[in-house]
């Protein structure tokens, strides 16, 4: 599994809530889609995040390269001061991690 993390730096008094259930509605009908989650910042520079999980990376690549995601994306361009920033990670157990001495 790997998880996703969109994140948006939103305009001031920017409502980015239609966008991401729109975002959320839509990827769930793509293969590989596990859950998604939103965020958005307490604190500081107003920031808005989607927290996807995803079955492969494979799978997120074909929601990420989408027609669709593309034109929701577009549709968000005056809501948003950059451009959204991705980062990918993949779930690693535990039980996979080896103790190093530092």
């Amino acid at each position: 599994m790997i998880k996703v993390i969109e994140g948006y730096e939103l305009k001031q008094g920017a409502d980015i809530q239609p966008l991401f259930l729109k975002l959320r509605s839509y990827a769930m009908t793509f293969p590989g889609f596990i859950s998604a989650e939103h965020m958005k910042s307490v604190r500081g520079t107003p920031i808005a995040a989607l927290l996807y999980n995803w079955r492969t990376r494979e799978d997120w690549e074909a929601w990420e390269s989408s027609k669709l995601r593309q034109q929701l994306l577009q549709e968000s361009e005056p809501l948003l001061a950059s451009e959204p920033r991705i980062t990918i990670y993949e779930v690693v157990p535990t039980s996979a991690w080896t103790y190093t001495k530092y």
